[in-house]
């Protein structure tokens, strides 16, 4: 759904879509990297290598394959075996390009110093790694989005943590750590904009391809989210990241820096923040958190952008 929002940016001339990197997580990067372009080739953007005639194309690189400092996991559970809930669609016409994501990362920085958003709705590993590969990064990226943590809120693959930073915490402390202006959007934010029967059936009802691609994928997704919701549902939680990243005044923010636990038996992975009224103490950059968004609009506007590719 994410890829689909930023591809309807995309064609309304609205945004650049400058590359994609994909990472270990829902599903092995290779294949993460097969379904982002099947997905973009849907929405009728070109991706992979460039072409023999050199006309553009989003490139599209495999990321890392494994966290920094533990195994690996995935999330087939949630998003199938495929990535993609069990829908096994045909190859993509485009291929990833050979370059690693993190070189990938570091290589668009260097080309468009502060104009680059960075977007990351995966485990963190790809954006620590880049930072390992060149220490100036930070000064060259306009903002870091990102999809991930937990702090009021439950974790959501253990107690405390949420997903995307658990894959990987020491990456996930290496981005907070660095001194450049990140925004994070934590199941605090996610959670409460999650879609029902009324949106998800307009979204069904519509009838274009690209609307009826996104239903199918939604549908494993929607019957693993449907008991932790007590009702049919499922919570989008990379597209509000990336709408704020479009849009930030969707959102309330707090102010904090934020660490992650790396030791704890029971609470590696989880996010940090001070949220006493005392002095910051705390020496890193604070981080831009939403706490909450205008849940209708985000709603509206994810909706509108799946029904607006033509048919």
């Amino acid at each position: 759904m994410t890829l689909l929002y930023l591809a309807s940016l995309v064609q309304a001339g609205e945004a650049t879509l400058v590359g994609v990197g994909t990472v270990h997580g829902n599903v092995h990067p290779l294949t993460g990297a097969l379904n982002t372009l099947r997905v973009l080739e849907a929405a009728g953007i070109k991706a992979g290598e460039p072409g023999e005639d050199g006309g553009q194309s989003v490139p599209v690189a495999v990321g890392a394959d494994r966290p920094m400092a533990q195994d690996v996991h995935y999330a087939v559970d949630w998003h199938g075996t495929d990535g993609l809930g069990n829908t096994h669609l045909p190859e993509p016409a485009g291929r990833p390009v050979a370059e690693p994501a993190a070189a990938q990362i570091v290589r668009l920085a260097r080309a468009m110093p502060g104009e680059l958003t960075l977007l990351a709705t995966g485990p963190l590993t790809n954006l620590g790694a880049a930072l390992l590969l060149d220490a100036e990064l930070p000064s060259l990226v306009r903002e870091v989005v990102v999809m991930g943590g937990a702090f009021d809120h439950p974790g959501n693959i253990t107690t405390h943590a949420e997903a995307n930073i658990w894959h990987d915490p020491e990456a996930a402390d290496l981005v907070f750590a660095a001194d450049w202006p990140v925004v994070l959007v934590p199941l605090d934010a996610t959670h409460p904009s999650a879609v029902h029967d009324e949106w998800l059936d307009r979204l069904a009802a519509h009838g274009t391809p690209v609307a009826r691609f996104a239903a199918r994928i939604l549908d494993f997704y929607i019957d693993a989210y449907t008991p932790t919701l007590r009702r049919r549902g499922a919570v989008i939680h990379d597209a509000l990241a990336a709408m704020l990243a479009v849009d930030p005044d969707l959102g309330e923010y707090a102010h904090r820096p934020v660490r992650v636990e790396l030791r704890g038996e029971l609470t590696r992975g989880t996010t940090v923040w001070d949220a006493r009224s005392l002095p910051a103490e705390d020496t890193r950059r604070p981080v831009k958190v939403a706490v909450g968004s205008d849940v209708a609009a985000f709603q509206e506007r994810l909706l509108a952008s799946l029904q607006s590719f033509e048919s």
